[in-house]
């Protein structure tokens, strides 16, 4: 049974403890403090309109490992052709307002609510969650955003208005953002082709754990 959160207390049960479906916890707040603290320890928010906040931590987490990310010959091609911009961190609120409007297949609405975009915004503010923007002729058409946790970046969410943007995003992520792993969270078939692996929750525990996320103390779960 999901854990009650106490507003009052910074803290989280141990992922471990987790549904089948990995959800973990119910309640509490989108502070910095409690997201940060969320993603030290392998848990992260994903709820919608009709629900509190859920907090989740899967069982299996699925990721892609610095150099086991597979680059197809045309997208190859795609990234010589030099069709694309690619900047960090420069559109942030850009990327994450599209990340909520656009349309996915088999998903009514969005889970990326008004304040779930003002606690990351807030975050991005501070330094800790950070933006990939593609642009073709000076347009942004693809991104995506996340949590860099030490070498570890938790991606959250991305979008593509044209074809092979968003590719083009997490290739420039794994490639050049100075990171050794990125949590994808849950599996997709997408993801799968491009070299993302499941892994088991201790051993993702293992790695995140091990990284350093400066300015907060935190506390431990419980």
């Amino acid at each position: 049974m999901p854990y009650l959160l106490d507003e009052a207390q910074l803290a989280f049960p141990h992922p471990r403890l987790a549904d089948e479906d990995g959800l973990l916890a119910i309640g509490g707040d989108l502070s910095a403090e409690r997201l940060l603290l969320a993603y030290q320890n392998g848990i992260f928010p994903w709820y919608d309109e009709d629900t509190p906040i859920l907090w989740y931590s899967p069982h299996e987490r699925f990721v892609i490992h610095k150099g086991k990310l597979k680059i197809s010959k045309s997208m190859r091609q795609v990234l010589r052709s030099k069709r694309f911009k690619v900047t960090y961190n420069q559109a942030f609120e850009q990327v994450i307002d599209q990340c909520a409007r656009i349309a996915r297949e088999g998903q009514q609405g969005t889970w990326i609510l008004p304040e779930m975009k003002a606690a990351y915004i807030s975050l991005h503010k501070h330094g800790y969650a950070h933006s990939v923007e593609v642009w073709e002729q000076g347009q942004l058409v693809g991104g995506l955003y996340g949590i860099k946790v030490g070498n570890v970046f938790g991606g959250e969410s991305m979008f593509s208005k044209v074809s092979n943007a968003s590719k083009v995003a997490l290739i420039s992520l794994a490639e050049d953002f100075g990171i050794s792993m990125i949590d994808c969270q849950v599996h997709s078939v997408h993801l799968e082709s491009m070299g993302a692996c499941l892994i088991s929750q201790e051993e993702f525990l293992a790695i995140i754990q091990q990284q350093e996320i400066k300015a907060y103390d935190f506390q431990r779960v419980l």
